[in-house]
């Protein structure tokens, strides 16, 4: 499944505007997408899920322009976990988790025997099976983040996307959770999108990143290729020391770049 945006341009507002971008999405890789607060990162992935639509351009799914796919098709293949959620509603772990059968049949259809062994399945992989009939309200913080996330696999996605899945969890439920996206993009070939602002996690986990920066694509590649001084100088306006271990580059910040108003 190709996924690709094709010169789009979407003006938000007076101060803000994705302009003229152009990004292909690598199937079966883990893409992430880096870059200062208000460069456009989420943005993008709403661009590229059919949430909002470009003023200029195009998103191109599988040889098609997204904007022509049937809601309920595109629901079958592309799924997002936006920043935030409501982890007030009143339901069950599992009862969530079956929300997610939705586009696989019609609003009035009862849970199918397939869709059942799907829940029992997605459960099973993001290890909730001691948790599937506990209130969602009464869920740690890392724990409700694998029940939404169990959500959107159980719709059987090829592209799974991500906003901040790590955003307000501590250390041991971020790694959990970034350890569940390789399982999700190794096993079951799922090509995962995710937006992350810890870049030593994007580094480590991705296959390919894209840093953005004031609303353009400023360079793409490897983290290999792309996590360098030059990187963090010229967008993150810090000087910093790059390290590599067993392969994976990892920075640690020195300073602040002092900037002359």
């Amino acid at each position: 499944m190709s996924l690709t945006a094709e010169n789009i341009t979407y003006k938000q507002s007076l101060s803000f505007s994705i302009q003229d971008l152009t990004v292909n999405i690598q199937p079966r890789k883990v893409t992430s997408i880096i870059g200062p607060n208000g460069s456009g990162k989420s943005t993008l992935l709403r661009l590229m899920t059919n949430l909002i639509s470009p003023n200029e351009g195009y998103v191109q799914f599988d040889g098609k322009k997204i904007s022509t796919v049937s809601t309920r098709k595109l629901a079958k293949m592309i799924t997002m976990l936006s920043q935030s959620q409501n982890n007030e509603l009143d339901l069950t772990v599992r009862d969530l988790i079956s929300h997610g059968r939705l586009p696989h049949r019609k609003w009035y259809e009862k849970l199918t025997v397939e869709d059942q062994e799907k829940i029992d399945w997605a459960i099973s992989i993001t290890n909730l099976n001691h948790l599937q009939n506990q209130s969602l309200k009464r869920l740690s913080g890392g724990e409700r983040q694998r029940a939404w996330i169990a959500m959107a696999v159980v719709q059987s996605p090829k592209i799974l996307f991500l906003d901040e899945p790590t955003t307000y969890l501590d250390i041991s439920h971020q790694l959990e959770v970034m350890e569940l996206v390789r399982y999700l993009n190794e096993a079951l070939n799922m090509t995962i999108v995710m937006v992350l602002h810890d870049i030593n996690q994007a580094a480590k986990y991705s296959d390919h990143l894209i840093v953005m920066k004031d609303g353009k694509t400023f360079t793409a590649g490897e983290p290999q290729k792309v996590i360098n001084q030059d990187l963090f100088k010229d967008v993150f306006l810090i000087e910093a020391k790059i390290h590599e271990e067993d392969g994976v580059p990892f920075f640690t910040p020195l300073r602040l770049i002092e900037r002359h108003i």
